[in-house]
């Protein structure tokens, strides 16, 4: 079969994917690649990928493009699975035809829920479904493919569980796949350099964080990993079928979760002089550290969540205060940048707890941050948790609302109101500090695409605030 592979049209400003770890409107536009559909594409010959919101692609597009096609995959997402459902039958109306899939966290978590939101769902993938996807695909019926789900009269027929991949390196390289149905120009992270690429070494990660989606639902908690022989083959490959990618984004969601790997990787790929940035947590040693600086290394992502020891046991971060403190310090004496990311209404939260965690955030100050909202997605242990002990209010509809997160979560002791008000408020408290703005304007002045670009992503993190007002009226 033909097979389209689609991460679905933006809906209420909505610029993230439902392969985004991030499934909300950014406060600075953003889009991550769809690395989940494309690894997938890649094992299905005559495939197309359509990222339609990079794309600016409208429902009717999306449907136009896709009436030659024999299968339809849908990576869907808890936020987004009514649109999902509505861009589904609108193809079933065009496409009488055609099967259609769902894949993702939410239909691994919720297959029957799933498969009952729509009549046009024909099947959902209950796991990792790279492989499941492409047996459907030469023809394999339903029944006897592993790893997956879809009604029968009614009822759930649920196939057996397919292992987790064992050999990564033997998927293909999903830059082949992106330099063929993708416009890398349209991805941009603001603390990436522009046009970046996005790949991953490994899936799947150990930490045990209560909040986590991927390694809970479709990653697994085990740190699977290609070879550094193979990651070295993809970069060299994409060097030259994309020369213009400026940055590479190990995509894994911790890069550094096996420390003698990642040291492997960076001095084999060391040779190509690429400049390339990954996920970390904040306890990486100086010497892991001046290894992967030394290879290219330019930014880690690191997920510090709050600066409450009390939360970080709470949540089973597995990391210490001090300790993250001592990382920091040792990235910016070798010169790597960090970009912190941030979690207001975790377990624990009190209005004491979020002023330390913003006084522990000017304190280390990082390049850059971002600051979200404790997500409660079905399938984490923070889910279950929160059902258990009532801190999700019943009057509440889903994770975001117009594209914007809202506060999912609300105690007695700290209403979700206020947690969600204490996102700006961290925002202005760390930025609107000379020495964060005396580091925006050195960026700027030292490039012009960079200036440019500073001055876009400033008028729509204001934008952003002001919509973010506009949810709470």
């Amino acid at each position: 079969m033909k097979v389209l592979f689609l991460n679905p049209p933006s809906y209420m400003g909505f610029d993230g994917g439902a392969g985004a770890r991030y499934q909300a409107r950014r406060e600075v536009r953003s889009f991550w690649y769809p690395a989940w559909l494309a690894y997938a594409a890649g094992l299905v010959k005559d495939s197309l990928l359509v990222d339609a919101p990079p794309e600016e692609m409208d429902l009717e597009r999306v449907v136009h493009a896709g009436k030659s096609f024999d299968m339809l995959v849908i990576h869907t997402s808890t936020p987004t699975i009514k649109n999902d459902c509505t861009v589904a039958e609108k193809f079933k109306e065009s496409c009488p035809g055609i099967l259609i899939g769902f894949v993702g966290p939410h239909d691994i978590t919720l297959p029957l829920e799933t498969l009952q939101s729509s009549k046009a769902i024909d099947f959902v993938c209950t796991g990792e479904f790279d492989y499941t996807i492409a047996e459907i695909a030469q023809g394999k019926a339903f029944q006897e493919t592993n790893g997956v789900a879809y009604l029968r009269e009614g009822k759930l027929i649920r196939t057996p569980d397919r292992p987790l991949i064992a050999d990564l390196d033997a998927l293909p390289f999903v830059t082949d796949v992106y330099a063929r149905d993708l416009k890398i120009e349209n991805y941009y992270i603001g603390y990436l350099d522009h046009p970046y690429l996005a790949i991953y070494a490994g899936r799947g990660c150990a930490a045990r964080c209560t909040f986590c989606l991927w390694p809970q639902t479709i990653g697994g908690r085990t740190y699977r990993t290609r070879s550094a022989g193979n990651v070295y083959e993809e970069l060299a490959h994409a060097k030259k079928i994309l020369p213009q990618v400026k940055e590479f984004f190990f995509d894994d969601d911790t890069f550094t979760g096996n420390l003698p790997r990642a040291e492997e990787i960076a001095r084999k790929i060391a040779p190509l002089g690429v400049k390339w940035s990954a996920n970390a947590r904040a306890n990486v040693p100086y010497k892991t550290l001046k290894v992967m600086k030394d290879s290219g290394l330019r930014v880690l992502v690191v997920g510090f969540e709050s600066g409450n020891q009390h939360i970080l046991n709470n949540i089973k971060k597995g990391i210490v205060v001090e300790e993250a403190k001592k990382f920091v310090k040792a990235a910016k004496e070798l010169g790597i940048l960090i970009h912190g990311t941030f979690i207001l209404g975790l377990p624990g939260e009190t209005r004491e707890t979020i002023e330390e965690t913003i006084r522990f955030a000017k304190e280390i100050d990082p390049y850059s941050l971002q600051v979200s909202l404790a997500a409660p997605y079905p399938g984490t242990e923070l889910y279950r948790q929160a059902l258990k002990e009532g801190w999700i209010p019943g009057e509440q509809d889903g994770l975001v609302e117009d594209g914007i997160q809202t506060a999912a979560l609300s105690y007695s002791h700290l209403p979700k109101e206020e947690i969600f008000e204490a996102v700006e408020r961290f925002y202005r408290r760390f930025y609107l500090r000379p020495r964060p703005v005396l580091r925006i304007l050195k960026d700027m002045l030292s490039d012009r695409q960079v200036f440019s670009r500073r001055i876009r992503e400033g008028r729509e993190f204001f934008s952003f605030m002001a919509k973010r007002k506009e949810v709470t009226e």
